[in-house]
């Protein structure tokens, strides 16, 4: 059976993209491999071993366009009113917390974030398949 490892994100500066990661998920660097023409560091937390890759291209200094293919990716906590105003208090600007029913039945409380680069990050609290 295969097994997901990773997600990878291309972003802009290595450092700021790092520090928000550590700030809104406490993913800290698992490794950093540095090539030539470009450096890829994996980041992590206890949480899983799932792990969110950084692609930093040397040399780029415009920002990248996202276009319309890239959804988001997420991560689900237990008090999902705490981690908003955590992240509030951190000055991410999380987007207002939502709610999700199917046939009036709960089914997601979520909110998002974006990162420096522009990546839509989805946070939703531990409820039914959201695990």
């Amino acid at each position: 059976m295969a097994k997901a490892i990773h997600m990878m994100i291309r972003v802009l500066e290595e450092a700021r993209s790092v520090e928000f990661y550590s700030k809104a998920f406490g993913l800290e660097i698992a490794e950093r491999f540095d090539f030539e023409s470009f450096t890829l560091v994996y980041l992590r937390n206890e949480e899983a071993d799932f792990e969110v890759e950084l692609t930093v291209n040397k040399g780029r200094t415009e920002a990248y366009d996202l276009g319309n293919g890239y959804g988001h990716m997420a991560f689900c906590v237990d008090k999902l009113d705490e981690e908003h105003a955590r992240l509030q208090n951190e000055g991410l600007n999380p987007e207002d917390i939502k709610e999700f029913f199917r046939d009036g039945v709960l089914i997601a409380r979520f909110f998002f974030v974006v990162d420096p680069d522009g990546y839509r990050i989805e946070i939703l609290e531990r409820h039914g398949r959201y695990r």
